[in-house]
């Protein structure tokens, strides 16, 4: 379980993706330095918002280099669901959000978050806006019916609020960054076309599906009657 505010970013080292999976390395010295026990074979990492194993760790550095760094392997449905599954989006050099699973007694800042990416988005725009920003992302059908204006949305592992949504002519949110998400993220490196992991809020998910199964199990409006005209005579109709 993460919360989406994000206290770390890292780098991506290096990324092989084979048909069937792949492994990501990534250098976060922050992440080596201030949080020693973070960075640990077997523990959870949420990278870019997905939440993934790390499987290898090297805190060792050089001169010119920061020490910390760790790989994670990549399933093959990661690579179907994530923008991991887009190398060209995360070319080694590329800034990722990073952040470690909640802990207790740890302040619940955003909102729930899962690490577990419903689909991939498209950044649209980022806009300027006085001090602060406009992002816009095209948000795929399949869980465009999630998003509510105010309601909380998690894009590359960050929890952001829905300020608006278009319909037309593509599913477009928008979102208000704050100068201080702008800086602490990698939406300043965001530009149009670019692939993002999105991750729905897991109260709404939860609500829509039991809706679903209630409206799927409850008679239709058009169904015939259990009973005939025969027995409804009977009975005094």
């Amino acid at each position: 379980m993460f919360t989406g505010i994000i206290e770390h970013s890292g780098t991506i080292e290096s990324l092989d993706v084979r048909p069937d999976g792949g492994r990501v390395t990534i250098h976060a010295p922050t992440l080596a330095l201030n949080l020693p026990s973070g960075l640990a074979v077997s523990n959870s990492i949420a990278v870019n918002g997905c939440c993934l194993t790390i499987v290898s760790v090297d805190k060792s550095g050089s001169k010119s280099v920061k020490g910390g760094k760790f790989s994670a392997d990549l399933s093959g449905e990661t690579l179907r669901k994530t923008s991991f599954g887009a190398a060209s989006a995360l070319k080694p050099g590329t800034r990722v959000n990073l952040e470690q699973p909640l802990t207790a007694g740890k302040e619940f800042g955003g909102h729930f978050v899962l690490g577990h990416v419903d689909a991939v988005g498209q950044v649209a725009h980022v806009t300027r806006e006085g001090d602060s920003w406009l992002y816009g992302v095209h948000v795929p059908e399949e869980i465009a019916r999630y998003i509510v204006p105010q309601g909380s949305i998690t894009i590359d592992g960050i929890s952001l609020t829905i300020a608006r949504y278009h319909c037309f002519p593509r599913f477009t949110i928008e979102i208000a960054i704050i100068p201080y998400t702008y800086d602490h993220t990698n939406i300043r490196d965001r530009q149009p076309g670019d692939a993002v992991n999105l991750e729905a809020d897991i109260l709404g998910k939860t609500i829509a599906l039991h809706l679903d199964r209630h409206l799927a199990t409850r008679p239709s409006a058009g169904s015939p009657s259990k009973f005939t005209v025969s027995q409804l005579t009977d009975q005094g109709f």
